[in-house]
């Protein structure tokens, strides 16, 4: 039976391969999206369970098979044997019996080789190697699903490590906002054109821009111990991270179209398929339970007291038909077809879960959508705002306040412009992970 593997997949077989831990990324590398997730596949440990499962069920297709092919044994045994004899006497016309040994022990040396094999059971081997082959396909299916989780999970903390960045940028130009407004005003305060309250309200505008900066690199630091984490190095050494991350590009797709794909593409659909028809096999499987198995053996002995051996043989054909099992195979096969109904139900949920995820998925990036070019307008015209109110504040008519007031609105602007972005990269990740696309 021929598989094709997803190209994905192959990278993953390669682990055993690869060098070292700390040899996967170099310090002071320039790492882009592309390489993290390169990096995960490799590394994440859900991704090395997943393909150590595979390997079970890959195993256990071979021990399904075995069954097709003979089954060899040698055995050999030593005996030291002291016979038992039984003495009969009559006494009075009656007998009494005494046991005692007769003094003669001996040798016993055995050895012999012996073939079994299976000649036709109801096809109940060739159906526990398609069960086996199902299960095997189903873990391919889960595997592929675990890698599509954790490259959701690398996108969503790259992403988030290239928001956490930009946020820090925006704080950092607060500081020097601040700082430079809190210079202009000790210059005013200096030659008597604006009260020492400008100074004060200076100083604390650019205290709080200075925690809020320290809040920020802490947020940019733990952004990337969790894309570390996601990756599967959380002892990774410092590398540096392509910023070009969060442009705005349209993603163009009906819904129509997304739900279509997903059914295609989703590997937990295709894997809880696989399942279901192991299942039903099963059931199949748990009726061979009523018909006999036929089978071929045969043997080479030696045996004897002294060597050498006698030697012989036997060819014989077995055909063994159950009678009466207590009913074993009937709650065998209730039990197969319970299971089978459970597994049918389990796949109507993931149908159902699949069409609630692309509707998530679809409506958050159509949300985000809208809101990225309103955010951004917003920026230009808080911009607009802030030189307005340093103009006036410059020309004598202004007063702090409205600055401050200014530069908390620009700030915020340029937060959600960040946020609107990455929201929408992220939409556009799960929308590609609820299709079972890359």
């Amino acid at each position: 039976m021929k598989r094709v593997i997803p190209l994905v997949l192959f990278s993953i077989f390669i682990i055993a391969s690869q060098g070292r831990t700390e040899d996967i990324i170099q310090k002071g590398e320039l790492v882009n999206l592309e390489r993290c997730i390169e990096i995960a596949l490799m590394r994440n440990p859900a991704i090395v369970a997943a393909k150590s499962t595979v390997n079970v069920n890959e195993s256990r297709v071979g021990e399904a098979r075995s069954n097709y092919y003979p089954q060899v044994n040698w055995t050999s045994g030593y005996s030291r044997i002291s016979p038992v004899s039984t003495i009969r006497s009559s006494a009075n016309g009656s007998t009494t019996s005494f046991s005692g040994t007769s003094g003669g022990a001996f040798n016993q040396y055995s050895s012999s080789v012996g073939l079994t094999q299976n000649i036709f059971d109801f096809g109940k081997t060739p159906t526990q190697v398609k069960i086996q082959n199902l299960n095997f396909d189903s873990s391919l299916s889960d595997l592929e699903n675990v890698s599509q989780q954790v490259i959701l999970n690398v996108k969503q903390a790259y992403f988030r490590v290239i928001q956490a960045k930009y946020n820090r940028n925006v704080t950092e130009d607060t500081v020097k906002q601040t700082q430079q407004h809190l210079e202009q005003a000790k210059g005013f305060f200096e030659v008597g054109t604006r009260p020492k309250f400008d100074v004060t309200k200076a100083e604390v505008d650019l205290s709080n821009a200075k925690l809020n900066l320290i809040r920020a690199e802490n947020a940019f630091r733990l952004a990337v111990v969790n894309l570390n984490n996601a990756m599967g190095v959380p002892h990774a050494p410092e590398y540096t991270l392509y910023e070009g991350a969060l442009p705005f590009q349209k993603y163009e797709i009906t819904f129509e179209n997304a739900i279509a794909k997903a059914y295609e593409n989703r590997p937990d659909i295709k894997s809880i398929v696989a399942k279901r028809q192991a299942a039903e096999r099963s059931v199949d499987l748990a009726k061979t339970g009523y018909y006999p198995v036929l089978a071929g053996n045969a043997a080479y002995i030696w045996s004897g007291e002294n060597f050498p051996l006698d030697h012989g043989w036997n060819v014989g054909v077995t055909l063994s038909f159950p009678l009466f099992s207590g009913f074993l195979t009937k709650y065998q096969v209730d039990e197969a077809r319970a299971n089978l109904n459970v597994l049918r139900a389990n796949e109507e949920t993931v149908r159902q879960t699949i069409v609630l995820d692309v509707q998530q998925a679809y409506l958050n990036l159509r949300e985000a959508e809208e809101r990225v070019p309103t955010a951004q307008l917003g920026v230009q015209q808080a911009q607009e705002n802030l030189d307005i109110a340093n103009g006036r504040y410059a020309a004598g008519v202004g007063n702090p306040i409205e600055v401050t007031d200014a530069e908390v609105a620009l700030n915020n602007a340029r937060l959600a412009h960040i946020q609107a972005l990455y929201d929408y990269k992220v939409a556009q990740a799960s929308l590609e992970k609820a299709m079972g696309t890359r």
